[in-house]
């Protein structure tokens, strides 16, 4: 058999060899210093896709001075809590400073339980009230009036939590005001009640290559960077009871004013400080009341109700069996620095937790995964010990591939006879959030599904779904100091269920489409909700059945009764759409693969019917408003794109954005946007030299080698 190979001859002439080895070695030093500087190391875990998000870089460079580079000006909140429902108002406004027409697009985030039914836009002022249409429409809609030079707004849904302003023809001196309004319920756990206003999108790790969406690639700003666009807010508070604290985990700068034992106000000043991290109010009423109760809306053609009940006082079991705990930790690049810190902290609280009779294992993911130990270890202290040093010695970097660490939990074994549960720690910055709902929902089994959040403006539509479809309970973590608290609070619920076999029942009481359609075991003390309709009298009795540590537990509400204190709670309105929308995409999530198409499909031109005849934002219908008062007519060359970039959530890095292949967004000092990446100047003459260097040796090598058949 005949073989080639390369044999090396005596070269002809050759430098000195120290300087010539001193040369290389001293570009080799500087290039790989550089690019350890600039570029994250790969994880250990293994190789896949980018290791980095796909949201670029936001810089700033001397260039062009007739645009306008951060239209968006300024955010203000107004929030009403009464009882158990918040009303949101939020107003963005966008100024153009330039010399040349833009059209302004800014992502930003939303309560995951927002029903928005609700947008105007104010300019000149004129008020144009946006109306809703299916999403292609208004898209053709948006663009049919910025092709007109008419000014346009377009409020698009990208996920339950993230939405897309975009206001086409702000034209130079312009100022525009876009507000919308939602509502969204706000039921107590563990007596106590929390409103939260998210304020950042935290920057998305995608595997999907080309098929990427295209919001996961919006700027942000570098870390340390001054935010340009300011933040305030204020909520009024009715409990209806009297209260006994108020407080803002996230923000002690908030101003917290008493205007009545039942009734508070809490506000933050206009400021380009605060609006880096979720805004989170906790506050607790008198005697560890609860706001529950019954709601009734009797409505023009539609009638619908609000029932909250909290559940009966945990009983403790005389005997809790075994269980098994998967812990599914993320330590990708994302959680560098005060999230992976965090996270270690509640790791050592939930593993010191365990039972001598319980069993576990540990799984690390980033952008590869690795277990502990091939099966599940008995959770004696040495194997506990063993996990916190593993824990403790592990270091964050690499992509957040959440769906393959869950394929890996999946496959593991499980002790025979055992409940298993699946604790997920992570700041959720993906953008896979239906794929990991189905992958829970369909290959879980009975296990449940715990998650913990971790950081300050977590993804909290995928932390509260997989607890979701696992039957589980969602955490988040703001800070390193609740992580003992939070440990605690995850060892309570899994030993004893507050309420199982949960049933409702109506006795006279004509009810209709109630949502949940079933109700699963609960696990916190939190309020259980049903929302429906009616129809007839507002009469009879609403029945909750179940088992409270094994024995039987009933609850009884009396219509009529709840009927005389008021029928007009309009906000019942859109909230039920909501909670139908939520039940269609679970269904969707669910269905079986031979019918998963045509099940999506039917799920989306149900929810889209739902958002046009509720007049709803959905992830198929969209707000869309044109003003038709003429506007000069400038050319549309002169017009630019301008995407708003965001600050980078508190505690999180510049390891977390940058990568994937996406360009830096480059912008002049007082606008003006400059294509294409920017390589800075130390990392390109080091690559120059490089280059040359390579070129040469490579150059000596092919004069110095010949090639011999052997």
């Amino acid at each position: 058999m005949q073989t080639t190979r390369i044999l090396p001859m005596q070269p002809r002439s050759l430098p000195p060899p120290i300087p010539r080895f001193f040369t290389v070695l001293t570009l080799a030093v500087l290039c790989l210093t550089r690019l350890a500087i600039a570029v994250p190391q790969p994880h250990p875990h293994g190789d896949g896709p980018p290791e980095k998000t796909l949201s670029p870089y936001f810089k700033v460079v001397g260039g062009d001075p007739n645009a306008e580079a951060f239209p968006l000006k300024s955010t203000d909140v107004k929030a009403s809590i009464a009882g158990v429902i918040a009303d949101v108002q939020v107003e963005q406004v966008y100024t153009n400073t330039g010399k040349n027409p833009i059209e302004a697009i800014y992502v930003f985030p939303a309560s995951t339980r927002a029903a928005v039914h609700g947008v105007e836009m104010h300019i000149g002022g004129r008020v144009i009230k946006s109306k809703v249409q299916e999403k292609q429409e208004a898209k053709t809609t948006y663009e049919k009036a910025k092709s007109q030079n008419k000014t346009a707004s377009l409020l698009e849904q990208h996920r339950p939590n993230v939405f897309q302003m975009s206001v086409a023809n702000i034209q130079p001196g312009d100022q525009v005001r876009v507000i919308l309004h939602y509502s969204e319920k706000l039921p107590a756990t563990n007596h106590v009640h929390e409103f939260v206003f998210p304020t950042v999108v935290g920057p998305r790790y995608s595997s999907k290559g080309a098929q990427t969406e295209k919001w996961v690639q919006n700027p942000y700003l570098s870390e340390g960077t001054p935010n340009p666009t300011t933040f305030a807010l204020q909520v009024d508070v009715r409990a209806g009871m009297p209260l006994q604290s108020l407080t803002s985990p996230s923000h002690d700068t908030a101003e917290v004013k008493f205007t009545g034992k039942d009734q508070a106000t809490v506000s933050l000043a206009a400021s380009n400080e605060t609006g880096n991290r979720d805004f989170v109010l906790r506050y607790q009423l008198a005697g560890q009341q609860v706001a529950s109760g019954l709601l009734l809306h009797k409505g023009e053609t539609e009638n619908f109700f609000l029932l909250n009940m909290q559940p009966p006082a945990r009983v403790q079991a005389s005997e809790v069996p075994p269980r098994d705990y998967l812990f599914v930790v993320d330590v990708s690049g994302s959680m560098d620095g005060f999230p992976i810190e965090t996270s270690k902290e509640l790791m050592r609280g939930l593993l010191k937790g365990m039972r001598p009779q319980d069993t576990f294992n540990v799984l690390l993911f980033a952008t590869g995964s690795r277990v502990m130990a091939n099966a599940s270890e008995p959770a004696t202290q040495a194997n506990i010990d063993r996990a916190i040093r593993l824990i403790d010695h592990e270091k964050s970097g690499g992509g957040t591939n959440l769906l393959n660490a869950l394929q890996l939990a999946v496959e593991l074994p499980q002790p025979a006879g055992v409940s298993r549960s699946i604790i997920i720690l992570t700041d959720g910055y993906v953008d896979i959030e239906k794929e990991a709902f189905r992958l829970v929902r369909r290959e879980l089994g009975r296990a449940n599904v715990f998650s913990f959040g971790i950081g300050t403006a977590v993804n909290r539509w995928l932390i509260e779904g997989l607890a979701h479809a696992g039957m589980g309970e969602p955490f988040v973590v703001l800070k390193k100091e609740d992580a003992a608290e939070a440990a605690k609070r995850f060892q309570e619920y899994v030993s004893t269920p507050l309420l199982t076999d949960i049933q409702v029942r109506y006795e006279g009481f004509d009810a209709q489409q109630s949502q949940p359609e079933s109700i699963p075991d609960v696990f916190a003390n939190r309020a259980i909700e049903v929302i429906g309709k009616w129809q007839g009298e507002p009469k009879g009795r609403i029945v909750i059945k179940g088992k409270s540590g094994g024995a039987p537990y009933e609850a009884a509400f009396d219509v009529s009764t709840e009927a005389a204190k008021g029928l007009s709670n309009p906000a019942l309105r859109p909230l039920w759409a909501r909670e139908k929308v939520r039940t269609l995409s679970d269904e969707a999530a669910i269905a079986k693969n031979a019918r998963e198409s045509a099940t999506d499909s039917e799920a989306a031109l149900q929810i889209a019917n739902l958002g046009v005849t509720y007049e709803l934002l959905t992830e198929y219908t969209s707000f869309v408003g044109v003003d038709e008062t003429p506007r000069p007519a400038l050319a549309s060359a002169d017009a630019q794109t301008v995407q708003q970039p965001i600050s980078l959530p508190q505690g999180v890095n510049n390891n977390a954005i940058g990568g994937g292949g996406a360009q830096p967004v480059v912008v002049a000092a007082n606008g003006g946007t400059v294509a294409g990446a920017v390589p800075e100047p130390g990392t390109t003459l080091l690559l120059i030299l490089a280059l040359a260097a390579v070129l040469l040796h490579r150059h000596r090598e092919f004069g110095s080698k010949k090639i011999r058949i052997v």
